[in-house]
């Protein structure tokens, strides 16, 4: 999937979600390119003011504003001259597989990152790939269709981004299995009570990543890593059986290979989005970086132990949606983006995403090999289910309390 053509002088590059927090680390490395770069288009969906900023400093080519009607309502009259503005999902596609586009950073969180994304492969376009959804939702279609274009798919989230490099240690067939590391989130030591009384707040307290509210979550529930293991799947092409996870606090060592002869090679750094987002755009050269470095004349701890999957129940899920495939992956998705906006919100408890998500995986309507927009149909069946099992939930609550008094 992916190739090692030698790079050109200064790359077009699409940033998809350039307000977020792998878009301004995105800015970041191209800010210390020295001309290697240059952001060719920039899109946010709500973040309109950051957005115009953006483009007042980076004078793109074109910015998309993914919101129609957001976009119509904002003022604009201070956009660069040589900007053009999209909106739309229409733009994001017209970016995404612009003659002129050399590589798409696909960093729009959720299924909203969809559209783009396969814009850019169907394009055949290099794509720095950090919306994991894509291959969640449509591994099979997305990756088959790389195949058909030509396009490289390189992984941005710093686990497979750790397995890509470490892969390069040995010989496909000698690989055992892959390693994924997490970081336990912020209640690794929490009783299954005190999960119970999780608020949002504590839940936005990452020990160690600074990212976005949805994701974070994800860390906190440690679905991130369900998400990551069938994203693993698609972009390595491997068994379930040669994924595994393993609980690493410092989020040091992003994650390990294993080899048949016994041998572990893991790739170490800090907990910083720079270096995996620079790699995919510069693969296969290395260049220096604008990320932390690793100290080793300081003293640093690293340990590892098993994760709890009945604290921690979401892991559970990871291997038998990779197992099954089909449309598992998307209605997954869908139930535990509403699962985790509703827990935001203050309407659910951090252990009901969890129960959402297992309730709407397990009454889904299944099929082994579905196209595109039959994926696009459950998506909104299961985000429509969701919202049900959760007001049901809820009346079921209040009936309670009412009979309690």
């Amino acid at each position: 999937m992916v190739s090692s053509s030698p790079s050109k002088t200064c790359r077009n590059v699409v940033v998809l979600g350039a307000t977020g927090s792998i878009g301004c680390s995105t800015l970041d490395v191209i800010r210390a390119s020295n001309g290697e770069f240059f952001p060719f288009a920039l899109s946010a969906h709500g973040r309109l003011d950051d957005l115009l900023k953006a483009a007042i400093e980076h004078q793109p080519r074109f910015i998309v504003a993914s919101d129609d009607a957001a976009a119509e309502a904002f003022d604009w009259s201070t956009l660069p001259e040589g900007t053009t503005l999209l909106t739309g999902t229409a733009g994001l596609q017209k970016v995404a597989s612009h003659p002129e586009t050399d590589i798409v950073v696909s960093a729009i969180v959720g299924r909203a990152g969809l559209e783009g994304t396969f814009a850019a492969i169907e394009a055949g376009k290099r794509v720095a790939l950090a919306n994991k959804e894509t291959l969640v939702v449509a591994g099979h279609l997305a990756t088959k269709l790389a195949a058909e274009s030509g396009a490289e798919i390189l992984p941005v989230d710093s686990e497979h981004s750790a397995i890509f490099q470490a892969l390069k240690a040995g010989r496909e067939v000698d690989v055992k299995r892959v390693v994924l590391t997490a970081s336990g989130g912020p209640f690794r030591n929490f009783t299954q009570k005190q999960l119970d009384e999780v608020t949002a707040a504590e839940a936005l307290k990452h020990p160690t990543w600074k990212m976005g509210p949805k994701i974070t979550v994800d860390s906190a529930t440690m679905m991130n890593k369900t998400l990551e293991l069938i994203e693993a799947k698609w972009l390595f092409d491997l068994s379930v059986d040669q994924l595994d996870v393993v609980v690493h606090p410092q989020s040091i060592v992003h994650s390990l290979v294993e080899f048949v002869d016994g041998s572990f090679v893991a790739q170490m750094s800090p907990p910083d989005m720079r270096m995996p987002i620079q790699l995919a755009m510069t693969y296969p050269e290395r260049t220096e970086c604008p990320a932390r470095q690793l100290d080793l004349n300081q003293a640093i701890s690293l340990s590892f132990e098993p994760p709890d999957y009945e604290r921690f129940p979401a892991l559970k899920l990871g291997k038998e949606v990779a197992q099954r495939g089909g449309t598992c992956g998307a209605v997954l998705n869908a139930a535990n983006e509403v699962a985790v906006a509703q827990f935001l919100e203050g309407k659910i408890r951090f252990v009901d995403i969890y129960r959402v998500c297992r309730h709407v995986l397990d009454e889904h309507p299944f099929e082994s090999n579905p196209e595109l927009t039959r994926l696009l149909e459950l998506d909104a069946w299961a985000r429509e289910e969701s919202n049900k099992w959760i007001t049901c939930c809820l009346r079921q609550a209040k009936d309670q309390a009412c009979s309690n008094t």
